[in-house]
């Protein structure tokens, strides 16, 4: 479509110019109401954590049902009392299912999008936060996100020579002529660090002030643009015109009238019958025309935008017709250049096992010179353009791309089809965009990224996450927070099963054995409220690992409890119960009230430290507390209450708990120190093996 010359579409506005123009689709027919249909046929997919944690929910919830009935069971055939043992099983139900994990997701996704907000990325859907952790392959859109959106000279080609805009010397007429034609032909200017005009010029008068002489160094100019302009009138011009794709304006240079003139190459050579060195003027030989078209292809090849400029001395009136048997200065090669975080941001993308795609409207060969600058195009990739791809079957496209890098002159439908593509393949998918035409890719994408500066409305409405700074980096480090995000989620779940498992297990111990309940139902209830939901909570604020971007992403269809993670919580919780088991049943050579109360505050105590253990698979020595304060709040208000309910006479019988000897209140801080201390010790260990 960008290749259409002959078109104009709906929607699009008319700068200038009359036509006469026949009508060949209206309404859902036009390009427009196609990206319209593709919109609403664009479905959006389930994140892998809302389909991880649907099956979680259902299996654990039978399981527990499961469980609870066999609970309900044993102790009616103890003889309890059905009411009472109805009353047990509904509380070890309560305390066994974490009700708080729905809440706990939200918060801490809520917390993932309120940091990604201060570092640039609005989230609009809190899914898709968890999303972002998952992503292996982003798509990405070049101008302004992996490119500074800004054009500047790179390469000048004068007098034989190719040099930066730093080595023109003022003391040589030559350089000192392209100057001349730079900044006198031309319509921008700089005003207080803002530009204002046509960027392409723009970009010379930026070049124009890095010249030594002219660049003074502090921000200091010998001679601004602005200066030289009222010095050295315009007297006459001939605006450019795309059509002749050529500039012109007249001016007196040392009482001489000159004519400088720029453009296209193919156009602006045609015109030449002279070209210049240093002082001396001479024919433009056939020689000199290939090297000037070498040099151009060159630039041309490393996706440079590439500029003529020449003069003559003349006193005719300036016209079309007079901008012939001219004298060639040289070329202007210039770019919109890749940001300088962007190589770093792919390369940290490559690290964390993240393919970079580039999609972009530009054509192939500049596309594929920005790619290998910033390290997304490497040897053994490929290109395609919208044309290829469209020659290109399912199955075909499904067997290269994985080795395509780079899109170039793609459509809406193009985009979609590179989604679709990646997709089927079992990748979650970002996408960036910024225009209208990319809004049913940014829909369909798993993760849509939609430009804050430059994207249109239409393109974040569609997304699921805005950069408020358009840059690409920020992209890696909202992947790197959704990486924790989802990371912290898992270690919450993972507290919470361990915790609720060492409950499971002294209860269904003390069923089989015959012994008394070890719980009553207002303990669970106080464990489930405060042992399960705050340090939960704290695991969720963990700040993640440094290396969290040395992994690869995660298998979108791997389970939430795979077989290491189960082996985790069993261990744990199976350590956890040895402890109130134990104190359980110290406790009941005093009494089974007195056990009751051991065993409460056995398993609480030791669930408030095993928090410490959740927060990372590394050992507390490694990852440190002054990275998580919540950690060490939540376990100080948990251990206050506990003590508040064992110290205080007036909440014992609300508690349903007996006075404690000094040595039984000491028998239980050490069982419960006892898991936490073996759960670091193997930590440890794996640490120095590792």
């Amino acid at each position: 479509m960008g290749d259409r010359v002959n078109m104009v579409y709906s929607s699009s506005l008319v700068t200038y110019g009359r036509a006469n123009i026949l009508v060949t689709a209206t309404g859902m027919d036009t390009e427009i109401g196609k990206i319209a249909t593709l919109m609403n046929e664009t479905k959006e997919r389930r994140t892998p954590l809302q389909v991880s944690l649907d099956q979680f929910s259902s299996r654990l919830a039978t399981a527990i049902l499961i469980f609870c009935a066999l609970i309900l069971g044993l102790q009616m055939w103890r003889g309890q009392p059905l009411l009472d043992a109805l009353l047990f099983a509904v509380a070890l139900a309560v305390a066994a299912i974490p009700e708080a994990l729905s809440s706990i997701v939200t918060i801490v996704q809520a917390m993932g999008t309120q940091k990604m907000a201060k570092e640039h990325a609005i989230i609009k859907n809190l899914a898709a936060v968890e999303s972002l952790g998952s992503v292996s392959v982003i798509c990405s859109d070049k101008t302004g996100t992996l490119t500074q959106n800004k054009m500047t000279v790179e390469d000048i080609y004068i007098g034989g020579e190719v040099l930066k805009p730093e080595e023109l010397n003022l003391s040589n007429q030559l350089h000192r002529y392209l100057l001349y034609d730079v900044v006198l032909n031309n319509d921008a200017s700089l005003s207080d660090g803002k530009k204002i005009g046509d960027p392409t010029e723009s970009a010379l008068l930026e070049m124009y002030r890095k010249v030594p002489g002219i660049n003074l160094g502090n921000g200091k100019l010998g001679l601004s643009e602005s200066e030289l302009r009222n010095h050295l009138d315009r007297l006459e011009e001939v605006p450019f015109d795309s059509d002749r794709k050529l500039m012109s304006t007249k001016h007196l240079i040392h009482t001489i009238p000159t004519i400088f003139v720029k453009g296209a190459i193919d156009v602006l050579l045609k015109r030449c019958i002279n070209i210049r060195f240093g002082d001396e003027v001479r024919p433009l030989t056939e020689q000199d025309r290939k090297n000037i078209l070498a040099q151009n292809n060159h630039f041309s090849e490393n996706g440079l935008r590439v500029l003529a400029f020449a003069y003559k001395e003349s006193d005719e009136e300036l016209s079309t017709d007079t901008e012939k048997d001219l004298t060639f200065i040289g070329l202007v090669s210039e770019m919109d250049p890749p940001r300088e975080e962007s190589v770093a941001a792919v390369a940290r993308a490559k690290e964390a096992g993240i393919r970079t795609v580039m999609i972009t409207g530009d054509h192939k060969v500049t596309a594929v010179a920005i790619a290998k600058k910033i390290g997304i195009f490497t040897d053994g990739d490929l290109a395609l353009t919208g044309l290829e791809l469209d020659a290109l079957s399912d199955e075909e496209l499904d067997q290269q791309i994985e080795k395509v890098a780079v899109y170039a002159r793609v459509s809406p439908e193009n985009k979609i089809r590179i989604v679709n593509a990646w997709q089927r393949k079992n990748h979650i998918v970002s996408m960036t965009g910024d225009g209208v035409n990319d809004a049913p890719a940014l829909k369909k994408a798993d993760v849509g990224v939609a430009m804050g500066i430059t994207g249109t409305e239409v393109s974040k409405d569609a997304a699921s996450m805005i950069l408020t700074d358009d840059n690409f980096a920020t992209i890696i480090k909202a992947v790197a927070n959704g990486r924790t995000v989802y990371e912290n989620i898992k270690n919450a779940i993972g507290y919470l099963l361990s915790g609720n498992l060492s409950a499971i297990i002294t209860v269904l111990f003390a069923s089989i054995a015959g012994l008394p309940v070890p719980f009553v139902a207002v303990q669970l209830l106080f464990i489930n409220l405060v042992t399960d939901s705050l340090p939960a909570l704290a695991i969720g604020m963990e700040p993640g690992n440094p290396d969290i971007l040395k992994r690869k992403p995660r298998d979108p269809k791997a389970s939430l409890l795979d077989k290491p993670f189960v082996t985790q919580i069993s261990t744990q919780g199976f350590l956890i119960s040895l402890s109130v088991i134990a104190a359980f049943l110290i406790g009941l050579k005093d009494s089974p009230a007195i056990a009751c109360t051991m065993a409460f505050s056995t398993l609480t105590f030791a669930r408030l430290l095993h928090g410490f253990n959740c927060r990372s698979q590394h050992s507390i020595f490694k990852i440190g507390f002054k990275n998580n304060w919540y950690s060490l709040a939540d376990f100080a208000l948990g251990t206050a209450l506990l003590a508040l309910i064992l110290f205080v006479p007036a909440l014992h019988g609300l508690f349903a708990v007996q006075p404690l000897s000094g040595q039984e209140v000491w028998l239980i801080v050490i069982l419960a120190i006892i898991p936490t201390v073996l759960i670091q010790l193997v930590k440890v260990i794996r640490e120095n093996r590792g």
